[in-house]
């Protein structure tokens, strides 16, 4: 599973068990939040529901304040995290693909297996779609190669963009939730009253 579970406490063998339970854990949290409706999900483009970038906000800073603290405990180190680099001409054309996707379809992939998951056909259908896009990508890809490996940035991060410490850049980027949670919750109240 990782280094925070210690062979003394689980064998290996239950690496996968463990996985599983994450798993469903998971797939619970997705669709409890609504991320199986369409409806939902597509809210936040249109201003009525703020849940996905609730969620996704909230995720990203669970996930800094804890990469920030198993530093600090000596369990992780940045030097050994690996970045993933950014291509700005592949990012800005994948997130408009994506996004027309996500606006037109209603889900992202993630979303939609979700959906999937609990039987929902639009669910599928998305899926299917996703899997002939990939299909696609992968003929065409010996075409598309130079344009998908143009403007390599390397792994670039909002700590050496803003030229702050871990902490610093962990505070901004909460903050930044907060202002984002609080503009959001005044759009849906002023929605609600407009039109419900």
């Amino acid at each position: 599973m990782g280094p925070l579970i210690p062979n003394e406490l689980l064998s290996p063998e239950w690496n996968n068990v463990v996985a599983l339970v994450i798993g469903f854990a998971f797939g619970y949290i997705m669709e409890a939040s609504g991320f199986s409706s369409s409806r939902k999900l597509v809210g936040v483009f249109y201003g009525y529901d703020f849940a996905v970038l609730r969620v996704f906000f909230t995720a990203a800073i669970v996930a800094m304040i804890g990469i920030l603290y198993l530093s600090k405990l000596g369990y992780v180190n940045f030097d050994d995290l690996y970045i993933q680099p950014t291509y700005m001409k592949s990012v800005i054309i994948g997130g408009l693909i994506m996004g027309l996707g996500f606006v037109v379809g209603g889900f992202c992939p993630g979303t939609s297996l979700c959906a999937a998951g609990i039987g929902k056909i639009d669910g599928l259908v998305f899926i299917f779609g996703l899997m002939l896009g990939v299909v696609l990508f992968s003929e065409f890809f010996p075409y598309l190669e130079s344009t998908f490996n143009a403007n390599n940035l390397g792994g670039v991060t909002l700590k050496e963009t803003l030229g702050l410490s871990h902490e610093w850049t962990v505070f901004l980027f909460t903050a930044i939730g907060i202002v984002a949670f609080y503009i959001t919750t005044l759009i849906g109240r002023h929605i609600r009253k407009v039109y419900y």
